[in-house]
């Protein structure tokens, strides 16, 4: 069994957390996509974070007319949104959970969540980085 699977540390030191892909659908009619980022919350720490790498060549190879600068400046509002405080906009005074659940939201746009997916973890920003490496780059 390789290390990705193995949880490390204790069982009374891993939290529960709940994770998304954020992928990326440049003509929603086809439903091709790509992954660019994951969201992860931990309701234990108050942790919600986002990680996300966007493969411009995979992009274009779906859409050669993608709006590149424009799926960047959506992934990089998702990690603000994350991050809180003012790079949250309307948002930034809601709980980490609240901004998760709306992260998560299905909607129809470029940039979509995927379904949540639960696990167990000691440190979810170090989990957040692990799901980036698999899921996405």
């Amino acid at each position: 069994m390789s290390d990705r699977h193995i949880i490390k540390g204790g069982t009374r030191d891993r939290q529960i957390y709940e994770y998304a892909v954020l992928r990326v659908v440049p003509r929603v009619e086809r439903g091709e996509c790509i992954n660019a980022g994951v969201l992860v919350y931990c309701r234990a720490e108050s942790y919600v974070g986002a990680r996300t790498h966007l493969d411009e060549a995979r992009l274009l190879a779906l859409d050669p007319e993608a709006d590149v600068a424009g799926v960047r400046a959506a992934l990089r509002a998702v990690e603000g949104m994350c991050a809180g405080g003012p790079a949250a906009g309307q948002a930034a005074d809601d709980t980490p959970g609240r901004r998760f659940r709306w992260l998560v939201a299905p909607r129809s746009t470029v940039v979509q969540p995927g379904p949540v997916h639960t696990g167990l973890t000691t440190d979810p920003a170090a989990e957040t980085e692990r799901l980036l490496g698999l899921l996405v780059k």
